[in-house]
């Protein structure tokens, strides 16, 4: 086959695809924050970070500075706009600004959204997509015991995108053909309203990966030994629960080349000392900063985020690849794309075509 050419480049794909605009540009990026993240319902933190009365978190959304805390009644969100207390409690409601819709739903998550008036609860939002795996994370109260952020230089969709495709495969190889099977390859990426996704089951083999041993002897209440689901949830949410070990993630983006990603590790609260360090081992182990799978997804999408810089040619990503709903068909990034173009009214093959 002849080399291509600048103009050849250039054509356009007989199949599904998207601009590499959509990741790059700051128009695109603002658009998304008016539009998407200032609508949409927000995971900020989880419950059993601010379990004791006058608990807080804070958090950014949409670049507005948020801030949750727990009343000793219930947890309460605001915008952010007062002084800061001395003795870093929260003492009253006329400390901050405007009050914001505010719900504890999903295995305890709290969930915060700018939408003075959402037409949508969190269940309605979520639209069956926790469903998989809501017996799992709702029948017994769940903490953090891990957290960490980072910051790369990258857009946030590229890290939703490496949730949503598996052809990042390559960079997890030992893995995929030392402890996965047939069953990986035959889950099925399930679509749901608002352009959420989930990943069904299939049962991981950890005795096959080098140092591992079977983890079929502590999970989730409900779930199966061994047992893997995912919950992408639009526009930049993960939730993972991988037999003993569930780890969420969520992104604030920064820019439209910058993302902080948070990410948590949950156990039961219930959990033995001798439970909860096995949690710890076996979520450290793939998820933990010196795990073996999230620098190099990390690795992955910085690398990503470099090639399609302002200023690079603009490229498209395909999304053509139909294989009747399994790991390998696009039907994730097909269906995300297709609500982010419409909660952004463009087209994503051409998002800045006036």
């Amino acid at each position: 086959m002849a080399p291509r050419n600048h103009k050849k480049w250039l054509e356009s794909p007989n199949i599904e695809y998207i601009s590499s605009e959509c990741y790059n540009n700051e128009e695109i990026h603002n658009q998304e924050m008016e539009q998407i993240f200032s609508k949409v319902w927000v995971p900020m933190c989880h419950i059993s970070e601010m379990y004791n009365k006058f608990q807080f978190r804070t958090t950014q959304i949409a670049g507005q500075n948020i801030i949750a805390w727990n009343t000793g009644d219930r947890v309460k969100a605001y915008l952010n706009n007062g002084p800061q207390q001395p003795s870093g409690k929260v003492w009253n409601d006329d400390t901050f600004g405007k009050e914001l819709h505010c719900e504890i739903k999903h295995g305890g998550m709290v969930w915060v959204t700018l939408d003075p008036n959402p037409t949508q609860s969190v269940d309605q939002w979520t639209a069956g997509a926790f469903d998989c795996i809501a017996e799992a994370i709702d029948t017994e109260e769940m903490e953090v015991f891990h957290y960490h952020k980072a910051i790369i230089n990258t857009n946030y969709k590229l890290w939703h995108d490496t949730n949503s495709e598996f052809y990042h495969d390559f960079m997890h190889y030992f893995n995929r053909v030392s402890g996965f099977n047939d069953e990986y390859f035959a889950r099925k990426n399930i679509p749901f309203d608002n352009g959420h996704v989930n990943v069904s089951s299939f049962t991981v083999n950890y005795e096959e990966y080098d140092g591992f041993e079977d983890r079929g002897e502590l999970s989730f209440p409900n779930l199966p030994p061994n047992q893997w689901y995912m919950v992408d949830l639009f526009p930049g949410f993960n939730f993972n629960l991988r037999g003993s070990a569930y780890r969420s993630d969520s992104v604030t983006p920064i820019g439209p080349n910058k993302v902080l990603i948070e990410f948590r590790g949950y156990g039961l609260k219930k959990d033995t000392k001798e439970e909860r360090l096995t949690r710890i081992k076996h979520h450290n182990s793939i998820w933990g900063p010196f795990g073996r799978n999230l620098h190099e997804d990390l690795i992955g999408v910085a690398g990503q985020g470099t090639t399609m810089r302002e200023g690079t040619e603009t490229r498209r990503i395909l999304h053509g690849r139909h294989e009747n709903g399994t790991i390998h068909d696009e039907v994730g990034m097909r269906h995300y794309y297709a609500a982010w173009g419409n909660m952004l009214g463009v087209d994503p093959m051409r998002p800045l075509a006036a």
